[in-house]
């Protein structure tokens, strides 16, 4: 039995016990995940419990191999999702013009701050976005346009059109708050429609 294509499901089945002592231990908040990570690193190949979990993990990425191969609705699953990272990864990198994107301090604690930060912008401009296109979208239908849901499915929020980087900033109506909106758009199903083409204006 070759150890680098072959799976020791007995070692799973000796330490199956220590796996799920493990697992309880992280639920119940007695063991932190942090601490777990730092315990079965690499340079724990000798320990039998990080070679057991990594038998597991063997295993479950085959099972999700096999299902990648065999199911197509789950390909699609997992492109659609990989897509929608890559976008929002793409529009932060956008975003993130500054220093050319780099990370300028070697501090964690100051890495940290500079990702969450940048994830907060992105998520303020994607919030902007969408309630310019949720208002125009319910323009459109009180000027009588058919919004059909699958054309809806497709619009993203990553514009860029719409932000300037390089423009003014200001801060003197940041204690204003908005006007309220209502978010809800009268979207008719694909089925339901009277026609498969994209938004058009209703007949009269």
């Amino acid at each position: 039995m070759d150890p680098r294509t072959t799976i020791d499901w007995e070692l799973i089945r000796r330490h199956w016990p220590d796996l799920m002592q493990v697992a309880l231990s992280v639920q119940q908040g007695s063991v932190s995940s942090v601490t777990l990570l730092r315990r079965l690193n690499n340079r724990s190949r000798k320990n039998q419990i990080y070679q057991a979990f990594r038998e597991v993990g063997r295993a479950v990425r085959t099972v999700v191999l096999l299902r990648y191969l065999s199911q197509p609705e789950l390909r699609e699953q997992i492109q659609k999702a990989t897509n929608k990272a890559e976008a929002y990864n793409g529009f932060t990198r956008w975003l993130h013009f500054g220093n050319a994107g780099w990370l300028a301090s070697r501090d964690p604690e100051l890495q940290d701050k500079a990702v969450k930060f940048l994830d907060l912008l992105a998520c303020s401009v994607i919030f902007s976005t969408t309630i310019d296109m949720t208002q125009t979208l319910s323009r459109m239908a009180r000027e009588g346009w058919i919004l059909n849901a699958s054309d809806l499915a497709v619009l993203s929020p990553y514009r860029r059109e719409n932000v300037l980087r390089f423009g003014d900033y200001t801060t003197d109506q940041l204690h204003t708050p908005p006007p309220a909106y209502n978010p809800t758009l009268d979207a008719t199903s694909e089925t339901s429609a009277p026609a498969p083409s994209s938004a058009r204006p209703a007949a009269t």
